[in-house]
C-alpha cells in the first residue's frame, strides 16, 4: 500500500522562479541580438563590399569568442557564483553590440555604384546621354597603389574588423548563459518541472529572434546614412541590390536590451534550496531517479558534497571528469548528432534571407520580416509543444528520443519538397537571357555587349539596372542603348533604348525606368506555397528541440552536467558554428553572375546570382547534412535502447535478490518502486 504525499503549492515569487524569469529574459536578449546579426548579414556585406565567404568569417567570429572561454566557464563556473557570471556575460555582450555599430560613425557616407550622374542636380530636367557618354575611361582605369591606399583609408573599407571584434565579444559574453543557467535551474527544480521550464525558456528565447528579425526588417528599409544625406538625392530604393539599410541602428538597440537583461543576476544567490525540499524529504530521491537508473554503475558512487575547494583542486579534477564524461557511450553520439544538425541549421539560417531574395525575387527587408513573423513563431510553438508532450505523457529518455527522431524525419521530408518550389531566373540581358530574350546563363561579362550597344563605350563593371517595359532588365542604361533621359532622382526615365528593339516586338515602348524588373506573376504564388511548407517544417522540427535536450540532460551524471553542457557548446559552436557560414558562403559565391565594383576598385559584393545554381548548391548542402543527422539519430536511439535493456536486467536482478532475502527497508523499497515505474513507463512508450 502506497501513500501519496500532497506537496503544497510553491509561491509565485520564489527565487527559483525569479531566476527562471531572469534567465528567460537573457535568452530573449541574446537571441534578439543574434537574430539581428543574422538579419543584417546582407546589409553588412553590401556596406563593406565584401563577398559571402568573408561575411561568413565575420558571422563565425561569434563562435570563435565562445571557443576562447567555454571550457573554463563551464567547468570552473559551475563551482563559482553562477548568476553573477551570467550577469557579467550580459555586460560583455552589450559592449560587443556597441562595438559592432562603431564603423558607421567612423566611415564616410555610403556611395553606391552608378553608371550615370543622375543624382547630382535634382532641380534640372536636362537630358543625360547614357549611350553617347564614354563610360570606360577614367573610372575603369586601375588605381595606383598609393591612390588605392588613400581611397581605402577614406572609405574605411577595413572597418569590418570592428564588426568581427564586436561579434566575438558577444560570443564571449554569451558563453556562461546556457551551461550555467540550465544547470542551475535543473539543480534546484523538480524533475517533472525541468522539461516545462526548459520549454518556457526556449520559447521566450525564440521570441528574441522574432523581434530581432522584425527589427532587422525595419532597419533594412531605413537608408544607412539617414540624417546626414538628402534622401531625395538617393536614386535607389530598398528593393535594389545596392541598397544598404541602417544596420548600425539595431546593434545599439540590442546592446541596450542586453545590458538591462543582466541586472537581476547580480542580486540572486549562489545556491537555492531544492524545489519542494522544505515540504517533502523524499523529493530528492525521485528527482535523480531516472538519472541513477540510466547512468553506469561507476558513476553512481560519486556524490556531491558542499565543501570549499581550491582552484588547483578544480584543475586537477578536470581531466578525470572529462574522461568520465566521454566514457559515457551515449554522450559522444549526442555531440556528433548535434554537430551535424547545427551545421545544417546555421548555414541555412545565415543565408535564408538571401535565398528568398534570389530565388523568389523578394526584397531583403520582406524576407527578414517573413522569417520573423511566420517562421520563428512556428518554431516557438513547436518548442513549447515538445515540452508539453514530454510532461503530459511523462516520457523518459527513450520516449524523448522517439519524439526527437520523429520530428527530425518529418521535417526532412518537408525540406525535400522545397527543392521543387522555385521560380525561374530573372531576365537580365546578357547574363540570364540573350538580348533577343532566349534563355542563356553566362558568367562572362563580355556577353553583356551586343550589336545594339557596341558604339556606346559602356563600362562592364557597373551595376545600375534599368527595367524595360518588356519585362527585361539591363545592367545599366548604357548597356540598354538608351540615347536620352528625362526626370531626376528615383523618377528618372531613359528613352530611345536601342537594345529593346532586339526583341523584335512591333510597337514596343523603347523606354526604361530605374531598378530591376520584378519576377513573373506566378512566382508570388509559388513563394506563398514555399512559405507554408517552410513554416510547417520549422514547427515540426522545433517539436524535437526540448526532447533532444532532455536526452542530453538525462544521459549524464549530475556532477558532470555543467561540464557536459559546456563541452557540447564548445564542440558544437566551434565545429558547427564557425565553418558553415564560411563554406556555405564560398560555394554560394561560385553561383554569382555579376559582381559589384568597390569604390576604390576591385571586386565588391555580388549583385546577381544564377538562381537555379544557387538553389541546387544551397539546398544540396542542407540535404546532405540533415540526411547525416537522421542517420545519427538512428544510431543514438539504438544505443539508448541497448543501454536501457542492460539497466532493466540489472534492476530486475536486484529486485529478485531483495525479494529472496526479504529485505524491505524504506530507502531500498522506494528505489525499487521508482525503478519499476520507470521501466513500465518506458515499455508503454
Amino acid at each position: 500500500m502506497s501513500v501519496e504525499t500532497k506537496q503544497p503549492r510553491e509561491g509565485c515569487c520564489s527565487k527559483l522562479k525569479l531566476f527562471l524569469a531572469s534567465l528567460s529574459f537573457v535568452y530573449f536578449a541574446k537571441a534578439f541580438g543574434g537574430a539581428y546579426m543574422k538579419s543584417s548579414i546582407t546589409q553588412i556585406e553590401r556596406r563593406f563590399d565584401i563577398p559571402s565567404s568573408l561575411i561568413g568569417v565575420i558571422d563565425g567570429s561569434f563562435e570563435m569568442g565562445n571557443l576562447l572561454v567555454i571550457a573554463f566557464v563551464s567547468y570552473f563556473g559551475a563551482k563559482l557564483h553562477r548568476p553573477r557570471l551570467i550577469g557579467a556575460g550580459c555586460l560583455i555582450m552589450a559592449i560587443g553590440s556597441f562595438c559592432t555599430a562603431l564603423p558607421h560613425f567612423f566611415q564616410g557616407q555610403y556611395k553606391y555604384e552608378t553608371s550615370v550622374s543622375h543624382s547630382t542636380d535634382l532641380n534640372t530636367t536636362e537630358s543625360i546621354l547614357p549611350c553617347l557618354s564614354n563610360h570606360s575611361t577614367a573610372e575603369d582605369e586601375p588605381f595606383s597603389h598609393e591612390t588605392k591606399a588613400a581611397c581605402e583609408k577614406e572609405a574605411g573599407s577595413s572597418m569590418w574588423a570592428y564588426v568581427f571584434l564586436g561579434n566575438m565579444l558577444r560570443g564571449i559574453g554569451e558563453t556562461p548563459i546556457m551551461p550555467l543557467g540550465v544547470s542551475y535551474l535543473d539543480d534546484y527544480s523538480r524533475e517533472e518541472n525541468t522539461a516545462l521550464y526548459l520549454a518556457c525558456i526556449q520559447t521566450v528565447g525564440i521570441l528574441g529572434p522574432m523581434f530581432g528579425f522584425m527589427l532587422g526588417s525595419f532597419c533594412a528599409k531605413i537608408y544607412v546614412d539617414i540624417g546626414s544625406v538628402d534622401l531625395d538625392s538617393v536614386t535607389i530604393n530598398y528593393k535594389d541590390s545596392r541598397w544598404v539599410g541602417a544596420w548600425w541602428l539595431g546593434f545599439i538597440v540590442t546592446g541596450v536590451v542586453m545590458l538591462l537583461s543582466g541586472i537581476p543576476f547580480w542580486f540572486l544567490p549562489k545556491s537555492l534550496p531544492k524545489q519542494g525540499q522544505e515540504q517533502s524529504k523524499n523529493t530528492e530521491l525521485s528527482t535523480v531517479a531516472e538519472q541513477e537508473n540510466f547512468l553506469p554503475d561507476d558513476n553512481q558512487d560519486h556524490e556531491e558534497k558542499e565543501k570549499p575547494v581550491t582552484f588547483s583542486e578544480l584543475a586537477k579534477d578536470f581531466l578525470p571528469s572529462l574522461k568520465r564524461l566521454f566514457s559515457n557511450s551515449v554522450f559522444p553520439v549526442i555531440i556528433l548528432t548535434s554537430l551535424v544538425a547545427v551545421n545544417a541549421f546555421i548555414g541555412m539560417i545565415t543565408f535564408k534571407p538571401k535565398f528568398m531574395e534570389q530565388i523568389y525575387g523578394q526584397s531583403s527587408s520582406k524576407a527578414i520580416l517573413l522569417i520573423g513573423i511566420m517562421t520563428l513563431p512556428a518554431v516557438a510553438l513547436g518548442v513549447i509543444t515538445g515540452g508539453f508532450v514530454l510532461k503530459h505523457f511523462k516520457l523518459g529518455v527513450i520516449g524523448a528520443a522517439r519524439v526527437a527522431m520523429a520530428a527530425s524525419y518529418s521535417s526532412f521530408c518537408l525540406l525535400l519538397v522545397q527543392y521543387f518550389l522555385h521560380c525561374d531566373n530573372g531576365e537580365v540581358a546578357g547574363l540570364t537571357v540573350s538580348y533577343q530574350g532566349a534563355p542563356q546563363v553566362s558568367y562572362l561579362p563580355e556577353t553583356m555587349l551586343s550589336q545594339c550597344n557596341m558604339g556606346c563605350s559602356c563600362s562592364l563593371k557597373h551595376w545600375d539596372p534599368v527595367c524595360a517595359y518588356n519585362g527585361m532588365t539591363y545592367a545599366s542604361p548604357c548597356l540598354a542603348g538608351c540615347q536620352t533621359s528625362t526626370g531626376s532622382g528615383k523618377k528618372m526615365e531613359f528613352h530611345n533604348c536601342t537594345c529593346i528593339g532586339e526583341m523584335m516586338t512591333p510597337g514596343m515602348n523603347m523606354s526604361t525606368v530605374l531598378g530591376q524588373c520584378p519576377r513573373k506573376s506566378n512566382c508570388d504564388y509559388i513563394f506563398k506555397i514555399y512559405m507554408g511548407v517552410s513554416v510547417l517544417g520549422a514547427f515540426i522540427s522545433a517539436c524535437g528541440g526540448t526532447p533532444g535536450y532532455i536526452v542530453l540532460l538525462r544521459s549524464i551524471h549530475p556532477d558532470l552536467k555543467s561540464l557536459a553542457l559546456g563541452m557540447q557548446t564548445l564542440i558544437v559552436r566551434t565545429l558547427g558554428g564557425i565553418p558553415p557560414p564560411i563554406y556555405f558562403g564560398a560555394l554560394i559565391d561560385l553561383t554569382c553572375l555579376k559582381w559589384g565594383t568597390k569604390r576604390c576598385g576591385g571586386r565588391g559584393a555580388c549583385r546577381l546570382y544564377d538562381s537555379n545554381q544557387f538553389r541546387m548548391t544551397f539546398l544540396g548542402l542542407v540535404y546532405v547534412l540533415y540526411f547525416l543527422t537522421n542517420l545519427l539519430w538512428g544510431v543514438l536511439y539504438c544505443r539508448i535502447v541497448k543501454r536501457q535493456k542492460k539497466i532493466s536486467l540489472r534492476n530486475q536482478a536486484k529486485e529478485n535478490a531483495l525479494e529472496g532475502n526479504g529485505v524491505t527497508n524504506g530507502h531500498t523499497s522506494i528505489n525499487i518502486v521508482i525503478n519499476k515505474d520507470d521501466l513500465d513507463r518506458e515499455s508503454s512508450i
